[in-house]
């Protein structure tokens, strides 16, 4: 005789609660400091001109702006914020 109960759905009903990870803030949208930009594993985007990296890998607003997705290197992307809705001078 088998000694296992065969009960599925009270051993069932564990599940993570979700992360609501993604983009927030979208390019030329106007974020006011500490506004979360973005949520995610790991760093998809690097951190640009007035934006900080968080623990969990948030990227965050330092400054009053507006948000500016550019390419960091031929692999990388990053965020930045800029302070008004001027191209930044390019060195």
């Amino acid at each position: 005789m088998a000694h296992k109960k065969g009960v599925g759905s009270s051993r069932n009903g564990r599940d993570s609660n979700p992360k609501f990870r993604g983009i927030k803030k979208f390019g030329g949208e106007k974020v006011r400091a500490g506004n979360i930009i973005v949520r995610q594993c790991g760093t998809k985007w690097h951190p640009g001109s007035n934006v900080g990296l968080g623990t969990d890998y948030t990227i965050y607003a330092l400054i009053d702006g507006f948000v500016k997705f550019e390419q960091k290197s031929k692999l990388r992307l990053k965020v930045s914020v800029y302070a008004d809705k001027q191209e930044p001078a390019v060195a």
